[in-house]
């Protein structure tokens, strides 16, 4: 059995359904039920627990060898020990290349790591995804295409080879059910950097609309994201990331390839199987 984490995000779900379609017995942990149509998949168990409460965990952990896991919970040692005491086997991290980062000094650096340390501490197999940002963070333009066809958004200069989460979820099946992952990085990319007007423009394209981007100067993104609700140390970190050029993700790997025997999917690709979540609500 594998327990797949965050299994109703980005990621998480496309790990279900992955392992779902590869015929593998899979459970998903959720908070509070939910439809099981939330993967599109059949014979997906689902267990309720908290990662920041591992004593919740035990009927989740009932005959898992193999977990999924999302990085910065509360107590991460504890929980891997959990883990290791009910069995657990083998546990693939979802992490970020910003552990890499020049500057590792800012929260998002500093929680990835220290997950990442936990985890090669843990007595447990383990293999690291480093993904570079994800495709599916063009959802985050959705009320401001919904409102009209231009879209204001941060860090207009910086190209980002960004990834599938459909290749990372691919990445991590793999690495669950094959061996020759065991303390192996895996750095995930998709097939070439974009701009974020370069992005939107391949999205216009395949929802048949002129689709025009903007870049925010620094001091109207940093506005918008404290507007946004986004605490001040992750504004700071994007801004070293993303403004101070300590974290590149414009690099293509070769990885996905390398693992799942195809190349990774392009941004037109994720553009067109996600057309519907852009459609206007009077056109749905």
């Amino acid at each position: 059995m594998i327990l797949v984490t965050g299994a109703t995000g980005n990621v998480g779900g496309e790990v279900v359904e992955a392992l779902a379609r590869a015929g593998e017995p899979v459970r998903a942990l959720v908070r509070r039920p939910v439809e099981p149509s939330a993967w599109q998949a059949d014979k997906v168990e689902q267990a309720v627990g908290d990662l920041n409460d591992p004593s919740s965990l035990a009927p989740a952990l009932d005959d898992v060898r193999g977990v999924f896991l999302l990085p910065g919970y509360r107590d991460m040692p504890g929980l891997l020990d959990r883990m290791r005491r009910a069995g657990v086997e083998r546990v693939v991290l979802l992490s970020s290349l910003a552990t890499v980062a020049t500057d590792t000094r800012n929260v998002l650096s500093e929680y990835m790591i220290g997950s990442e340390t936990a985890v090669r501490e843990s007595g447990l197999a383990w293999t690291f995804l480093r993904p570079n940002a994800f495709m599916s963070n063009a959802l985050r333009w959705l009320p401001q295409l919904r409102a009209g066809d231009v879209v204001r958004d941060s860090f207009g200069a910086v190209p980002v080879a960004s990834v599938d989460p459909y290749d990372i979820a691919a990445v991590a099946v793999r690495a669950l059910l094959d061996p020759g992952h065991d303390k192996r990085v895996h750095a995930l990319s998709g097939p070439e950097p974009l701009l974020p007007a370069q992005r939107l423009a391949i999205l216009g394209e395949a929802l048949g609309r002129n689709l025009r981007f903007h870049a925010l100067s620094d001091e109207e993104g940093r506005t918008e994201m404290a507007a946004a609700g986004v605490p001040e140390p992750y504004i700071r970190a994007f801004f070293r990331f993303y403004g101070d050029g300590t974290l590149d993700e414009s690099q293509v790997y070769p990885t996905v390839e390398e693992v799942t025997g195809r190349p990774p999917r392009s941004f037109r690709e994720w553009a067109a199987a996600h057309r519907a979540a852009f459609a206007r609500p009077e056109a749905e």
